[in-house]
Formats: C-alpha cells, sequence, structure tokens
C-alpha cells in the first residue's frame, strides 16, 4: 500500500508542477507584459529610423529622402563658397572678414595669431588646441558650458570646454604673445576677422 501512495502522490505533484510550469510560461516569455519590446504595442526600431524621425522633427515635419540631398547639396554649396572666401580673403586682406559660415555640424577651423572667431547668435565653439582669450565689445563674454561660468573679455578660455555664444560680435582670440594658433571645432555660424 506504501507503495501505490508514493506512485500515486508523485504522478499528482508532477501533472501539478507540469500544469503551474504550462501557466507560468506565457507571462516568462512576455505574453502577457505589453510593454515587452518587439512586441506589436512596443516595436523595435533602428538607429538609422530614429534619426530620420528626428531629423524630420527638426525641420518641420518634411519627407526625410527629399529633405536630406537638398541640405547635403546646399550644405556643400556654401562650403565650397566658404573654401573660396577663405582662400581669397587670406591672400587679399589680413583684417577683413574671410569666412562665414552657417551650419549645424562639427567643423574644424584653425585661427592664426592676430585673428579673432567671431561667432554668429546661438554659435557654440571648443578650444581643441593652443591658448585662447575671449573678445567681446561688452561687459559680457562667452558661457562656458562645461564648467557652467561666464568668461568676459580677455579671461582665459580652458581646452576641451564647451562655449555658448548668445550674442553675435563675440568670440575667440589667440592669447597676446603666443606664436601658435589655435584649432577650434565649431557649430553654428562665424566669421574670421
Amino acid at each position: 500500500m506504501k507503495s501505490r501512495y508514493k506512485i500515486s502522490l508523485a504522478t499528482v505533484l508532477l501533472g501539478g508542477g507540469i500544469v503551474a510550469g504550462s501557466l507560468m510560461n506565457n507571462s516568462v516569455n512576455g505574453a502577457s507584459d505589453p510593454g515587452q519590446p518587439g512586441t506589436a504595442d512596443d516595436p523595435v526600431v533602428t538607429k538609422s529610423y530614429v534619426d530620420q524621425k528626428i531629423a524630420q522633427a527638426i525641420k518641420g515635419g518634411g519627407s526625410g529622402s527629399s529633405s536630406n540631398s537638398k541640405t547635403t547639396s546646399s550644405t556643400a554649396s556654401t562650403t565650397s563658397a566658404t573654401s573660396s572666401a577663405t582662400a581669397s580673403g587670406a591672400s587679399n586682406t589680413g583684417k577683413a572678414s574671410t569666412a562665414v559660415e552657417q551650419t549645424e555640424e562639427l567643423k574644424v577651423v584653425d585661427i592664426k595669431p592676430g585673428q579673432k572667431l567671431i561667432a554668429k547668435a546661438g554659435a557654440e565653439f571648443i578650444l581643441r588646441n593652443g591658448y585662447a582669450v575671449v573678445y567681446s565689445m561688452d561687459a559680457s563674454g562667452a558661457i562656458d558650458i562645461t564648467s557652467g561660468t561666464e568668461i568676459v573679455h580677455n579671461q582665459a578660455v580652458e581646452k576641451n570646454h564647451l562655449l555658448s555664444f548668445p550674442r553675435e560680435g563675440r568670440g575667440i582670440q589667440v592669447k597676446e604673445g603666443q606664436k601658435f594658433g589655435l584649432v577650434v571645432m565649431v557649430r553654428g555660424g562665424y566669421t574670421i576677422q
């Protein structure tokens, strides 16, 4: 009798375990979780799809493919015009404005001693190499976003700090007495004087 009791108990426990396991399997696989990535409620998307949608939202929601081709061609024409302006301006006049650029991409700009890199409103600079000071014609200067401080006229700029220029006419220049120029990453509009 003891062996029949043990076999019956083992059969009931095994059957109960199988039933409980199959009921719990649905929630383990995520079938009952609507927020699970990859389901119809929360589809998985690619990085290129997200980038395209962000670019469309920034540009006002236009179609992505036609906007991208127009932007590329206009950027290329602006860059070639800037290159020719830089080459002709640098050879003809030393103090005249030699380049004007308006772009949302980071651009590496070289500044020689005696030149000033003047920002358009909203431009951002990152000093990568050289010793620079802020240039401003008024009491305010640039905002050092990295350290959260304001840098006024003739104060030193730290390397690898993000500077923001809220108004036009402010910028950076090579520190007095330096023989070497600056290498600056620029986002936004600027002129070289």
